[in-house]
Formats: C-alpha cells, sequence, structure tokens
C-alpha cells in the first residue's frame, strides 16, 4: 500500500488523465458537418445539438450530492457510464430512423452531465489532497481538459485503417467518446481516493517537475498539430512521443515511492543501532530517545495549529447565501459573456474549415485544442509563484 506523499501525488497523476480525455464534446466540430448530413437537420439545430452537451451540465450539481454519499471512484464511474450510454447508443443506432433528433439531444446531455461527475471528482482530490498547493494542483489538472481534442484526434489516428474504413468519421469519434472515458476511469480508478496527510509542507520538487512535464507534452501536441512532418518527424512517432509524455507523470509517484521505502529502510537501521548500542550506555539511548520524542511533539503542534490556521481562513458559503455574493455573479457573467463566445467558435470549427475549403477539420480541431491547453496551463504558473 503505498505511504501518503506516494499516494496523493498518484491522486494528481489520475486526476491529470481523467482531465485529458473528459472532453469527449471537444471533438464535435470534426464530425460535425457529416452529423449534419445524416440526420438531415439544419444549422440551427445543429448548434442547438453542440449546446445539448452544456445543457446537462445544468444538473452537475447531483454530481456534489453524490461525492457527499459514494466513494469517488463510484462517483468517477458514474460519470463514465453517462458518456458510455450518451455516445454509446447514438454510435449503435445513428444510422436508423428511429434515432430522432430529440434523441439526440438527450442523449448528448446525459453525457455533458457525465463531464461534470469526473470533473467533481477531480477538483476534491486536488483540494483535499493538496491542501496547501490546491489552487496549483486544480490548475494543472484542469489544463490537461484542453488537451481532449487532441488526443481524441490522435487516437482515431491510431485506429487501423480496416476499422476507419468501416466506419465513417461520425461514428468512429462517437465510439471514441463512449469507450475512452471508461477505460481511462477503470484504469485510474484505485487512485482515485483522499488521502489524510500529516506533512503538509509545499512539495517544490515534484512540482517543478510537472510542469517541465506539461509544458513537454504542450509542445508535442503543437508540434503534431502544425505537422510532424514538415520537421521531420513522422506520425507513428509523433503519436508514440505523445503518449509517453501523458503517462510520464506517473514518475513522480514512483520516485517517491522509492524514496519512502529507502527512508524508512535507514530509519530502522537506526532503531537497530541504538538498541544494539543500549546495553553498553542506556543513559544514551534514553537521551536520544528523549530528543526525538520532543523533535516529534512540536513538528505535530506545527502541524496541528497549520490546518487549523487554513481552516479559519476558509468559508464554507451554501447554496443561497452563494447567490448573494458579488464574486459569485462577477465569475458567472464572466464566463457567460467570454468562454461562451469561445464555446460558440470552437463548436462551429467544422462548418468554419468547410466554409474555407477544408475537407478535414481535425487538423483545426487539434491546433486550437494544443494552443487551449497552454491558456489553461497559465494560471496554474500564477498561481505556483504567488502563493509562494
Amino acid at each position: 500500500m503505498p505511504s501518503p506523499s506516494s499516494a496523493h501525488w498518484l491522486s494528481l497523476v489520475g486526476s491529470v488523465w481523467l482531465q485529458s480525455i473528459n472532453g469527449p464534446n471537444a471533438d464535435f466540430p470534426v464530425y460535425s458537418s457529416q452529423l449534419k448530413e445524416v440526420k438531415g437537420i439544419s444549422q440551427v439545430r445543429l448548434n442547438f445539438l453542440a449546446f445539448a452537451s452544456d445543457a446537462g451540465k445544468l444538473f452537475g450539481w447531483l454530481a456534489g450530492v453524490a461525492a457527499l454519499h459514494l466513494p469517488l471512484w463510484v462517483v468517477a464511474l458514474t460519470g463514465a457510464a453517462f458518456g458510455l450510454v450518451g455516445y454509446g447508443v447514438q454510435f449503435l443506432f445513428l444510422e436508423r430512423p428511429g434515432l430522432a433528433y430529440w434523441h439526440l439531444f438527450l442523449l448528448t446531455s446525459l453525457a455533458g452531465n457525465g463531464i461534470c461527475w469526473i470533473n467533481t471528482v477531480c477538483y476534491l482530490l486536488c483540494i483535499n489532497n493538496f491542501p496547501s498547493d490546491s489552487r496549483v494542483a486544480v490548475s494543472l489538472a484542469t489544463s490537461y481538459l484542453g488537451l481532449s481534442a487532441k488526443l481524441y484526434t490522435t487516437v482515431a489516428e491510431t485506429l487501423p485503417r480496416a476499422a476507419r474504413a468501416r466506419y465513417s468519421t461520425t461514428k468512429v469519434y462517437l465510439l471514441l467518446n463512449a469507450v475512452v472515458p471508461m477505460v481511462v476511469t477503470l484504469v485510474a480508478a484505485p487512485s482515485l481516493r483522499v488521502i489524510d496527510l500529516k506533512d503538509r509542507k509545499r512539495t517544490e520538487a515534484p512540482f517543478l517537475a510537472m510542469f517541465v512535464i506539461t509544458l513537454a507534452t504542450g509542445a508535442c501536441a503543437i508540434v503534431g498539430s502544425v505537422g510532424a512532418k514538415s520537421i521531420g518527424l513522422s506520425t507513428r512517432e509523433h503519436i508514440v512521443s505523445f503518449f509517453v509524455l501523458l503517462a510520464l507523470p506517473l514518475l513522480i509517484p514512483v520516485v517517491l515511492r522509492v524514496r519512502e521505502s529507502m527512508a524508512k529502510i535507514r530509519e530502522t537501521k537506526w532503531e537497530n543501532r541504538i538498541h544494539d548500542h543500549d546495553s553498553d550506555g542506556p543513559e544514551t539511548a534514553v537521551s536520544v530517545s528523549v530528543v526525538e520524542i520532543e523533535v516529534e511533539d512540536k513538528q505535530e503542534e506545527e502541524q496541528g495549529q497549520e490546518p487549523e490556521q487554513q481552516r479559519g481562513s476558509q468559508e464554507e458559503v451554501g447554496g443561497l447565501r452563494l447567490l448573494r455574493k458579488l464574486d459569485f455573479w462577477l465569475y458567472f457573467f464572466s464566463y457567460m459573456f467570454s468562454g461562451t463566445l469561445g464555446l460558440v467558435f470552437l463548436n462551429n470549427l467544422g462548418q468554419i474549415a468547410e466554409s474555407r475549403g477544408l475537407a478535414d477539420a481535425s487538423t483545426l480541431v487539434s491546433l486550437s485544442s494544443s494552443f487551449g491547453f497552454f491558456g489553461r496551463l497559465l494560471p496554474a504558473f500564477l498561481d505556483y509563484y504567488t502563493a509562494k
């Protein structure tokens, strides 16, 4: 069983992986034009279908209620199951006339609600397992959400040609949107738990390593989006390097686990050495033990005071009180009038590419996803250095 310091970093790695696949709606522009033709719907109805995923998030509060009573891995699997049903049913019955437009809207809304369940798990893990660096951990994890579209387009490129020839582009992405979140959630499920920490001091080295890996991942995504072949990198090499960089954060908890094991071995040797000299110098052994006990008590008092100060500086705000807060409405309107513009652009990126004569919108979607990743990563740097 991993010790706390390695286990809570493992939970961050799990959150990063979940966030990287938790934007299945981001690849909608790749197949939206084809979906429009298959179902014979207008541009206006297509826009409403793009909105359906966000409509499902209106019930995202259900995930918060569930997280109060269920283990976090169950909450994450529930969100992945919603996506599996929402996109999986569309994949199975897309070309059948029985699947009406309102069916598509409800299924897409269900999948969009599943995104909230996985987001809730990631936020709770980052906040509770990193009480001193919760803003940095949340910013790091959510930055990988910007890579979702890039990841899905990359996975689509790795599929065998026979599979891509058998299914249309729409069905390929619907299948990926249904299966990939469930597979990754099952893999990450053992790490999705809140761990009580005794040492709440900031760990500089792991965060710096995480920033380096994150920057390298973003650079690799941009290179592959702009054109790997233009710089002499084959498509297969780019895909392999991209997935290796996504798996690389796992080295951080592994290294920490090794260091913890070595520290326990040294501690055991030190105790045995004191025990061996106990018969020769009992007074010395007793004095050493007294000093160690005093140091440990002092550290526990300092660590006990720190969480109390942190709890004292935080304020729990209920739902009704939240509506009376100015900060809430500032965030609400800023997100509605700024973030919504980005969503409108991204949801219609397929039609924009088609109007410019591009047969495949995946390159544009991948490029916008890669640069969006760096836009999300910037607050993580600001939070890290301002918190110091």
